[in-house]
């Protein structure tokens, strides 16, 4: 079963930081266009604040969102799955786009703390516009 428009899974171990980043910023950018999921192999209690408090410097707001685990059910709905980061552990499903995103990750350079996160969300917002163009075909 597929939906009206492309769907898109983002995954991450905690499902708190580099998923909701990047969901956030599908659905910023694709409206309506693209059906855009969020889980975690292992999800957390909460959303990193960092995580939100850099998306809402773009004037996205994630409010509502909570760590979800990926399921099955999920997994059959949608069109594409990326994880994100090396932590999360998935098996590519059948006939389904599958990318793995190892992304930027400046702690390993010092960075840390809001400076970190900001260079994250920005790696991944430049996947995403990659993404939405090769999904919706523009």
């Amino acid at each position: 079963m597929t939906t009206e428009h492309p769907a898109v899974l983002f995954v991450c171990s905690k499902n708190g930081g580099k998923s909701q980043l990047a969901a956030g910023l599908m659905r910023d950018l694709a409206g309506d266009n693209i059906t855009v999921y969020s889980a975690g192999t292992k999800p957390a209690a909460s959303l990193n604040g960092q995580a939100v408090d850099s998306l809402t410097e773009l004037g996205i707001d994630v409010t509502g969102e909570y760590p979800k685990p990926v399921t099955d059910e999920v997994l059959n709905l949608v069109d594409a799955v990326i994880v994100l980061g090396t932590e999360a552990k998935l098996d590519a499903p059948a006939g389904k786009r599958f990318e793995i995103w190892e992304t930027d990750e400046p702690s390993t350079r010092g960075i840390e703390g809001m400076e970190r996160m900001r260079l994250v969300r920005d790696d991944i917002k430049t996947r995403v516009h990659q993404l939405y163009t090769d999904l919706a075909g523009n």
